[in-house]
């Protein structure tokens, strides 16, 4: 069948056909037919069957007849139906319509009730570069799907300069439904802040969901004024909800104010604001706040996310006995309380460890190491500098079958960072790790021959046999091996010169 027979079909079909015919035949003439059968499709888009007007408003964004779609899509984006609606926006999508017909017909479907022609109106208005129906557009900040809310963020990102819709982003911020508030009060330009300030403060305590205070909450704390800080801790000193509370604590418990003491003790036994009133609890660093978490470390019901953080801040305090209550919980069986505890010794790694807790620390750690990789980059950092760690450390590099921990292990054994008796021996552990699979592994053996040249002062023995696997090793995949490679050669040349 020509193409012209297939025309003539669907005409025949569009006049006597029965209700499933003829919308197939306004999507085929709309696919197959010319300009000349536009007018057609317009009176199709009539029809009393929403089946053929569907079609007809398919056949008409595949004709591609602009007048045509301009005439009698924005009746079919009202239409009853809501697969009429979703086909005529498409159609009109595709035909780039322009007209004020089109853009009030985008606007009003911003309130649809199919998501998918809320989607397709913020496409069409964005495509248009018109924001529409203000209040709809902003409003759909809080609907359920992201597909719509993050496309109705996009849109009042880009309108942010539009009068009308930065003065319904504040109306929302202030008054509109939870989800559109919420997110309405993290776009607020930071002018308005100090202009709503007293609505903001208000919110904290005059009954608002957990959501909204924990969002105004946030943008009061970048707020650097007095009554901010102190409204917070006001809030925080009141609180009944354990979310909330947890927010208030993270948001407040880096400044070590003694006013966090009261509310992070009452707090501490909760679930969800445990974690946070410990963390506090740190940053206070008194005496009192010490007693309360010496109580979580050794007390046997603290949950698991509690006894981690209270690890961390106790450790942060560097109380006299903390090194004795932190290492027992790097074995403790949930691996969240041994990264609490480590975090801890790294804490006080940072002033030092006192002579008579070096080897404790040295042997735990090392032994934890050599159960797993967890955390490795924290426990490299606790053991560094620390001698009593070398032997344990020989022993576990040709030992381990991780390769963080084997890249670890070596650069814990560079001179750089530690030495005892037994570096000048340790030029072999380099030696024998430079083909390691690892990428990681090979700079660190390639670093730890660099300086262990310069620590000793003397060359390498076998040290022509050493410069040729160097060399083989200046084609290696990894820049970072390269660039060492290239370091090393050059320090065994100021050894040889001098």
């Amino acid at each position: 069948m020509t193409r012209e027979h297939q025309v003539a079909f669907f005409l025949r079909e569009l006049e006597a056909g029965d209700t499933w015919r003829r919308a197939a035949a306004a999507k085929g003439l709309g696919k197959l037919g010319d300009t000349e059968h536009a007018a057609v499709l317009v009176r199709a888009a009539g029809d009393r069957a929403p089946e053929v007007r569907e079609g007809a408003a398919v056949g008409l964004g595949r004709l591609g007849v602009s007048v045509a779609g301009a005439e009698a899509l924005p009746a079919l984006m009202d239409d009853d139906d809501p697969w009429v609606r979703r086909q005529a926006s498409l159609a009109s999508l595709r035909l780039g319509l322009r007209d004020r017909e089109v853009v009030a017909a985008y606007a009003r479907l911003l309130g649809d009730p199919d998501h998918h022609l809320r989607i397709n109106a913020l496409e069409g208005l964005r495509e248009l570069g018109v924001p529409g129906d203000v209040p709809a557009l902003v409003r759909l900040l809080g609907d359920p799907a992201y597909g719509v809310w993050g496309r109705a963020h996009s849109m009042v990102c880009m309108f942010r300069n539009d009068p009308d819709v930065e003065a319904e982003l504040v109306r929302t911020a202030q008054w509109g439904e939870d989800a559109a508030r919420v997110r309405a009060l993290s776009m607020l330009p930071k002018q308005h802040i100090h202009r709503l300030l007293p609505s903001l403060l208000r919110a904290l305590t005059d009954g608002s969901s957990v959501e909204v205070r924990r969002t105004v909450a946030s943008r009061l704390d970048r707020v650097d004024r007095p009554e901010t800080q102190d409204a917070l801790f006001a809030a925080l000193e009141a609180e009944q909800h354990p979310e909330m509370a947890a927010h208030l604590l993270l948001l407040l418990g880096g400044s070590g104010d003694e006013r966090l003491l009261g509310p992070a003790s009452r707090w501490l036994s909760d679930e969800r604001a445990g974690p946070w009133a410990a963390a506090a609890l740190g940053s206070v660093g008194d005496r009192a706040a010490a007693r309360l978490l010496r109580a979580l470390l050794t007390g046997p019901t603290t949950d698991v996310p509690t006894l981690a953080a209270a690890a961390t801040a106790y450790g942060e305090i560097g109380r006299w006995d903390a090194v004795w209550l932190l290492l027992p919980l790097l074995d403790h069986a949930a691996n969240e309380v041994y990264e609490g505890a480590l975090r801890g010794l790294d804490a006080m790694a940072d002033t030092g460890f006192r002579p008579w807790e070096r080897a404790a620390v040295a042997q735990a750690l090392v032994a934890r190491l050599g159960t797993g990789p967890t955390l490795v980059g924290v426990a490299e950092s606790v053991l560094s500098g620390l001698a009593e760690a070398l032997p344990g450390l020989r022993e576990l590099v040709d030992r381990t079958t991780f390769p963080r921990v084997r890249a670890a292990a070596l650069s814990l054994l560079d001179p750089r960072n530690a030495t005892d008796a037994g570096t000048p021996h340790d030029l072999p552990f380099f030696v024998r790790h430079l083909d390691d699979v690892d990428n990681w592994v090979r700079r660190a053996a390639v670093e730890g021959i660099a300086h262990w040249v310069e620590e000793t002062g003397m060359l390498p023995p076998g040290e022509e046999r050493l410069r040729e696997r160097l060399a083989a090793l200046g084609s290696d995949p990894s820049d970072v091996v390269r660039e060492a490679v290239a370091e090393t050669l050059r320090v065994l040349d100021d050894c040889r010169n001098h």
